[in-house]
């Protein structure tokens, strides 16, 4: 385990100047504060304070005291694109009340009391993401815009892929903050690509999805880009996700595995835990108005290809040469990890310990399960009525996060979209 002096010693001896200490909010929004490497020694031992309401985006009801940053040692990164003459940091921090006890409505804490919960009945996870975005062309202003001049497709290569130097960069980037990098390249639709790494535990591997977005940010403005992790950027082309593939032990023992590969009963009983809260899970894994842009387009096309695919938009089981796993591809890559993590698991170790896993059938058309929200007005009004929910993140959290998304739905609903001037306009 690291500890503060190992921080100090790798600071002095990298010549680290500035530490960049991070959380994320409710919405899954990477927050930040940097501080030199002089004060960190100070920091380390009396905390960094902030103001509560940050986690909530200045919501009414979010909380108004002090809160404290809590440096995850392990999580000390450098920043190899930042200046190599004072070198720049980072952790990933948990969020406290002053007297060090955890703040229960930070959604990395959220995250690690699932993670205990579940560890105390001998449970333990691998969580492989995989992450979709968008490379696009900055205006002269520096601002995003949708503009892409390449026409690449589904892994295709340069000179056709145009953002291949930038993506050849994020890996070797990512590699240098210990990343371990399984493959990356094109997507299906001009400018989209996908990293994937290896799997890592729960808590590693949420903080590695937030790491991984702001590393592939900063990278792509190098190359004059910007990079999107928005669900679905433009009309008429894929959507990005972000595929999480669980695979479940128990003591040790991966118990997802059956005969020579094939899944088994307790696989199918996580499978059943997630799809009955799965119109639930969407407020959280799809968190956006244009999150349902993506899933009704996926579902126009959506098949089943296998013996257990429930639609491939929605759920995958991975089988063959390698140890089986649960692949949910429907979240989305505006989630928040934290939380997206602890839902999924939580209802997937629901099903599990209710073992109904044995009346899925062999093979389960996606219209026979409860399926997928058509809005985020849907997907909120189902999160409320699941009791489910409220179990996992508290009573707070689920209340001011579904007063906020449901106040994002109205004003999206209340603006006048260029659909509606190009459809309507000529005709009343």
């Amino acid at each position: 385990m690291t500890t503060a002096k190992d921080i100090m010693n790798k600071i002095q001896e990298e010549g680290v100047e500035f530490i960049r200490l991070q959380f994320t909010d409710m919405f899954g929004n990477l927050k930040n504060v940097a501080v030199t490497s002089g004060q960190l020694s100070k920091i380390l031992v009396d905390k960094y304070r902030i103001d509560g309401s940050v986690l909530f985006d200045n919501a009414p009801g979010g909380y108004e005291g002090e809160l404290v940053l809590e440096p995850d040692y392990d999580t000390f990164t450098i920043l190899p694109w930042r200046p190599q003459q004072g070198k720049v940091a980072k952790f990933m921090c948990d969020v406290c009340y002053p007297d060090g006890t955890l703040y229960e409505m930070s959604p990395r804490t959220i995250l690690k009391q699932v993670i205990d919960r579940a560890a105390a009945k001998g449970y333990t996870f691998m969580i492989r993401p995989e992450c979709e975005f968008f490379l696009f062309h900055q205006d002269e202003a520096g601002m995003p815009t949708t503009i892409t001049h390449e026409e690449a497709g589904m892994m295709d290569v340069g000179p056709v892929d145009f953002g291949e130097d930038a993506r050849r960069e994020m890996v070797l980037l990512l590699e240098q903050m210990g990343f371990e990098i399984e493959s990356s390249y094109h997507e299906k639709a001009p400018a989209q690509h996908e990293i994937d790494f290896t799997e890592a535990g729960t808590l590693q591997a949420a903080d590695a999805i937030m790491t991984f977005r702001f590393a592939v940010r900063s990278i792509a403005k190098r190359f004059g880009l910007y990079a999107t992790f928005m669900p679905k950027p433009k009309s008429g082309e894929a959507g990005s996700g972000m595929h999480l593939n669980f695979t479940v032990f128990k003591d040790d023992v991966n118990i997802m595995d059956g005969n020579k590969g094939k899944i088994n009963d307790i696989t199918r009983d996580f499978i059943n835990g997630i799809l009955k809260h799965s119109t639930a899970l969407c407020a959280y894994t799809n968190p956006t108005v244009n999150s349902y842009k993506r899933i009704l387009a996926a579902l126009d096309e959506a098949k089943t290809t296998s013996d257990y695919d429930i639609g491939t938009t929605y759920m995958r089981i991975r089988e063959g040469l390698f140890e089986p796993a649960v692949e949910l591809r429907f979240p989305d890559s505006a989630a928040n990890p934290y939380l997206a993590l602890a839902l999924c698991i939580s209802a997937g170790l629901e099903g599990i310990e209710e073992g109904n896993g044995a009346n899925i059938p062999m093979r389960l058309p996606l219209i026979n399960v409860k399926g997928m929200p058509e809005n985020l007005k849907e997907a909120v009004i189902c999160a409320g009525s699941d009791p489910f929910i409220n179990e996992v993140v508290g009573d707070d959290f689920a209340r001011i996060y579904t007063e906020c998304k449901l106040n994002e739905w109205n004003r999206y609903m209340r603006d006048v979209s260029d659909w509606e001037i190009l459809n309507y306009l000529y005709k009343f």
